[in-house]
C-alpha cells in the first residue's frame, strides 16, 4: 500500500456544478427503480428534438472526405467565414478576430484564462451559468458576482453592477438569453452596461448560446451591436439553437478597437495554439447551419412557447410558488417563498418523487431567496406529471427546525 496520499490542487477545492452535481444523486435513486423526471439538464437530445438534417449531413460527408486529422487552431476557413456573416447579421461592427473551439464553454475558458490573473475579478451574473465560476475558481480570482432583478424580468442590476466595480475588476459577463432564468436583456439596460465599461475599462463578455431561441415574437439585441470600439467577446455556438450540444462546437466573435485588443487577441490565440484544435469534421456543420434552412426553429419555438407557458401556468398555481415567465431560451427559474434551503428542497423532492431539478442556490441568488432551475425540454405529458408532483410536495414540505 502507499504511504501517502496525493492532494490535489487548492484551486481545485471551491469547483462545484449543480447541474451535474445532482445527476450523482439521481442515478442512485433511479438504481431503485424509481420513476425518474429528469428537469435538469438542457439538453434537447435526451427528448423530442433533433438537430438540422443538412447540419448532420454535412458533418458526417466532412468524416468521410477524412477531415479527420488537424484543422488550423483557429478553425477552418469556412466555418470562420461563416461565424463572420453571423456577426454582420447580428450587427456586430469591427470584428478584430473570430475562432472555433470545444463548445462555447471552451471559448470562455481560454478567454478569461488570457485576461484574469489571480486576485483580479471578473463582474458574474447571479444567478448565472455555473461555469463561469467554476472557472475563476480555477483561475484563482475574487468572486465579483452582480445580480439580476427578479421583479424586473430578471433584468440585470446596472446599479448593483456599478457598486461592484473595483480596482481589480477586469470584465463582466453576460449571459443573454439567460441561464437558468430565461430572461432577455433590453437594449436601454445593454447601453447602460456599455456606459460603465467605457468609463471603467472593462472587457465584456457576451454569452449569446440561446439567441436564436426567443419567445412571443421577441427579439434578441446582441451587446456588441450597440458599440464597435468597446473590446467585446461575443461567444456563440451550435449547442443549444442547432440541437447538438455533443458535437462541442463554438466560437468566440472579439470586436472592438483593434489597438486596445492587440495583445489580448495574440494571448488568446497562444492558448488556442498551444491546444491545437476544435473537432475538425464537425467544424463542417457551421456554414450549412448558420447560412442554410432556419426551419427548425420554428418549430422548436412553437413547442417551446407551449412548454414555457405550461411551466409558468402550473409553477404560478402552486401557493408559495412564484415563476417570472422566461422569454428566451428553455429554462424557468422559479421561486420558493416558503423555503430556506433550496439545496435540502431539491434533494428531498428528487428522493420522494423522482423529479430531477436543480437547486437556485447553485447558479446563486440573493441572499434570503430560494429557487429552483427547470428545464423545460421535455413533453407536456412529463411536465404536468412533474409539476403536479413539485405541486404537491411543496404544499406538505416543511423545513428541520435546525
Amino acid at each position: 500500500m502507499p504511504a501517502f496520499i496525493i492532494k490535489p490542487a487548492v484551486r481545485t477545492e471551491n469547483i462545484t456544478y449543480a447541474v451535474r452535481d445532482i445527476v450523482v444523486l439521481a442515478n442512485e435513486i433511479a438504481k431503485t427503480g424509481k420513476e425518474m423526471l429528469y428537469l435538469n439538464i438542457g439538453d434537447p437530445n435526451l427528448f423530442d428534438w433533433e438537430p438540422p438534417k443538412h447540419l448532420i449531413e454535412s458533418t458526417y460527408e466532412a468524416m468521410k472526405k477524412n477531415f479527420n486529422g488537424y484543422s488550423p487552431s483557429s478553425g477552418i476557413k469556412q466555418a470562420t467565414d461563416a461565424i463572420a456573416m453571423e456577426a454582420e447579421k447580428k450587427g456586430i461592427k469591427n470584428v478584430q478576430d473570430i475562432f472555433v473551439t470545444t463548445g462555447a464553454s471552451e471559448a470562455i475558458d481560454i478567454c478569461l484564462t488570457a485576461l484574469v490573473n489571480s486576485g483580479e475579478n471578473v463582474l458574474t451574473p447571479t444567478p448565472g451559468y455555473p461555469l463561469y465560476t467554476a472557472i475563476q475558481s480555477k483561475l484563482q480570482t475574487m468572486e465579483n458576482p452582480y445580480y439580476l432583478d427578479e421583479n424586473n424580468g430578471w433584468q440585470p442590476d446596472v446599479q448593483d453592477i456599478k457598486s461592484k466595480i473595483n480596482s481589480k475588476t477586469r470584465a463582466i459577463i453576460l449571459i443573454n438569453p439567460n441561464n437558468p432564468t430565461g430572461s432577455n436583456f433590453s437594449p436601454e439596460t445593454l447601453k447602460e452596461i456599455i456606459t460603465l465599461a467605457i468609463e471603467h475599462n472593462l472587457v465584456i463578455f457576451a454569452d449569446e448560446i440561446y439567441d436564436k431561441l426567443l419567445m412571443d415574437g421577441k427579439k434578441h439585441t446582441s451587446i456588441a451591436s450597440l458599440n464597435s470600439e468597446v473590446p467585446m467577446i461575443t461567444f456563440g455556438g451550435l449547442s443549444k439553437n442547432y440541437m447538438v450540444p455533443g458535437f462541442r462546437i463554438g466560437w468566440g466573435i472579439v470586436s472592438g478597437n483593434r489597438y486596445v485588443l492587440k495583445d489580448y487577441i495574440e494571448a488568446i490565440n497562444k492558448i488556442l495554439r498551444a491546444r491545437l484544435c476544435a473537432n475538425h469534421p464537425a467544424q463542417y456543420g457551421i456554414a450549412p447551419s448558420l447560412l442554410g434552412d432556419q426551419s427548425h426553429l420554428q418549430i422548436a419555438m412553437k413547442k417551446l412557447t407551449a412548454r414555457r407557458d405550461l411551466t409558468v401556468q402550473m409553477m404560478n398555481a402552486i401557493p408559495g410558488i412564484s415563476c417570472v415567465a422566461p422569454e428566451g431560451a428553455f429554462y424557468a427559474f422559479p421561486r420558493l417563498h416558503n423555503v430556506t434551503n433550496d439545496a435540502r428542497f431539491a434533494i428531498e423532492l428528487l428522493k420522494e418523487t423522482g423529479v430531477v431539478v436543480v437547486h437556485g442556490s447553485g447558479f446563486g441568488q440573493v441572499p434570503g431567496t430560494s429557487h429552483i432551475r427547470i428545464v423545460f425540454l421535455p413533453p407536456e405529458n412529463i411536465l404536468e406529471k412533474a409539476y403536479k408532483a413539485i405541486g404537491e410536495f411543496y404544499t406538505k414540505y416543511s423545513e428541520p427546525n435546525i
